[in-house]
């Protein structure tokens, strides 16, 4: 009965394979090449043991032990304690997000596609999708694990010895397979793609905050989150593998009971109903506009709480951030030297980098949207009736514009009421806003980009996500890296200026805003007069 409902599962498995092979090979070269450079980097940066006991004694700060973990090996902090320590918890993060978008793609995304129902009406196992699903997922958990762990033991660094080096790409390989597997649960008990990677999503979110607040209190509370067993291996002072067996042991009971619920699963349905909507829709509803807002109200609040929260949360440690810096030679070499400003307000342009970044994501969704819904074949049926092309990109783009300039003040908001309850002299409400708002034009020309590839080439729309990514890695960690300004300057964010420590500047502000209305009218353009995939 079993291998019945496993038929077919190699060639399912060769088929995601082929689908994905660029999308896995890009995660896995990204995340490997990154960990390569950061682990060389250091050893620039903290070449004596007088420089790593100092950056050591700044770890026992309680906001790096929320933000990295418990610190270990802090006597003696090796470059390879220094690596496992600041940088295995982010690089799991990564690893998670890879998992969840890979399982969520190909099990309810799938079904919402009608891809499954296809391929049940061929004689195929029952079970065949998710188990190739699962089997992707091992195989490129273990890839990381592998190419993490011989590239981090080929640096020639001493303290990176090969047995800590593959538990490192270990521990990676483990929190991907765990939440990989929790992506197939939600799969079953979602109806939608969207809420299965928004529970799953969730789910690491809250794992983190759990593992922070039990790091930072009590270290049981830490042991209710995964990502609490993760940083407990000690990678490259103690070597713990039982945090990681854990880790996969937990993945694959869960997912093992994600096979269970998949075979008493109706095709389509989930576990967890949707909540019936209204007998008539209202006025609002029976627009383009309103159906898009409907579509996703649920991710808009979740983003605004989300931004409030990380500006929160940033603001929250603004009060011992001077003493902090002060000591921290890595956070000092990627700060300009400015005189007449504060360690804190030098940080500030560095803070907001990131958080504008992060806020250009549920902007990107917003509009992403667009094409998914055209790729799902639901266009068609608005643009059958009398609604016509120009008014169903305006109603995602106004929404997108709309949500870059909510959520940053929102950011803005938070941090701003957590520095002053945290601050003796808090800086001024004027200084933070600012120094948020200057990044709007950035995050336009990011929305700019996004409309033009809707606009000409839908197929390549998701591209935006990578470049994305280089803005974060030459503008968050490019003075870190020494990356040449030329660089820098092929994204949008980095032209801004770092305010407060650098003056506003209109040229910039009116050209990127200027270059972002040429994209999104060039991309107006083109969606008015493209075919509609069907």
């Amino acid at each position: 009965m079993l291998r019945d409902r496993g038929h077919q599962t190699s060639r399912l498995l060769r088929l995601i394979l082929r689908r994905d092979r660029v999308r896995i090979a890009i995660w896995l070269v990204g995340i490997t090449l990154l960990t390569v450079v950061v682990a060389s980097a250091y050893t620039e940066l903290a070449s004596t043991e007088q420089e790593r006991q100092v950056m050591a004694e700044t770890m026992r700060n309680p906001a790096m032990t929320a933000m990295l973990g418990p610190g270990y090996g802090l006597d003696d902090y090796t470059i390879g304690a220094m690596m496992g320590h600041q940088m295995l918890l982010f690089t799991a993060l990564a690893v998670a997000i890879m998992c969840i978008f890979l399982v969520a793609r190909h099990t309810r995304g799938d079904e919402e596609y009608g891809r499954i129902e296809m391929l049940r009406s061929l004689p195929v196992g029952r079970l065949s999708n998710l188990s190739a699903t699962g089997l992707v997922l091992l195989g490129s958990c273990l890839l990381i694990m592998l190419m993490v762990g011989i590239s981090l033991s080929a640096l020639g660094i001493e303290s990176l010895d090969w047995s800590g080096s593959l538990l490192y790409g270990a521990a990676l390989a483990a929190t991907g397979l765990f939440f990989g597997a929790v992506t197939a649960l939600f799969a079953q008990l979602a109806e939608t793609t969207r809420g299965t990677v928004g529970w799953s999503v969730a789910l690491l979110l809250l794992a983190y905050l759990i593992r922070a607040i039990g790091d930072v209190g009590n270290e049981v509370i830490a042991w209710l989150s995964p990502l609490g067993w993760i940083v407990r291996s000690q990678v490259y002072v103690n070597n713990y593998w039982n945090p990681v067996f854990l880790t996969a042991l937990a993945a694959s009971m869960v997912f093992a009971f994600a096979l269970y619920l998949h075979s008493i699963r109706d095709l389509e349905a989930g576990f967890i109903p949707a909540r019936p909507g209204r007998r008539s829709a209202s006025r609002f509803l029976q627009t383009p506009l309103g159906l898009a807002v409907r579509l996703q109200r649920t991710a808009l609040i979740a983003w605004a709480v989300g931004l409030f929260v990380l500006g929160a949360s940033y603001g929250s440690v603004l009060g011992d951030l001077e003493v902090y810096l002060e000591t921290m030679d890595l956070i000092q070499l990627m700060l300009p030297a400015v005189e007449g400003f504060s360690l804190t307000e030098q940080f500030l342009p560095m803070l907001f980098s990131v958080i504008s970044i992060v806020s250009t994501i549920p902007v990107l969704l917003m509009l992403l949207k667009l094409n998914a819904e055209e790729n799902l074949n639901r266009t068609e049926l608005l643009l059958a009736r009398s609604v016509s092309r120009n008014r169903l990109m305006s109603s995602y783009f106004g929404i997108a514009l709309v949500v870059s300039m909510v959520v940053q003040l929102l950011a803005v908001l938070g941090m701003w009421s957590a520095g002053v309850a945290v601050m003796e002299d808090p800086m001024a409400f004027e200084t933070i806003f600012n120094a948020g708002i200057v990044y709007l034009p950035a995050i336009w020309v990011m929305m700019g980009i996004a409309v033009l590839l809707i606009g000409f080439v839908p197929r390549w729309a998701g591209g935006i996500w990578l470049y994305l990514g280089y803005s974060f890695l030459v503008v968050y960690i490019g003075e870190l890296l020494q990356i040449p300004q030329w660089m820098a300057n092929l994204s949008p964010f980095g032209h801004i200026p770092k305010i407060p420590i650098e003056d506003f500047s209109w040229p910039i502000f009116l050209v990127l805003t200027l270059l972002a209305v040429g994209f999104v009218v060039a991309g107006f353009m083109g969606y008015g007069r493209r075919d509609i995939q069907g």
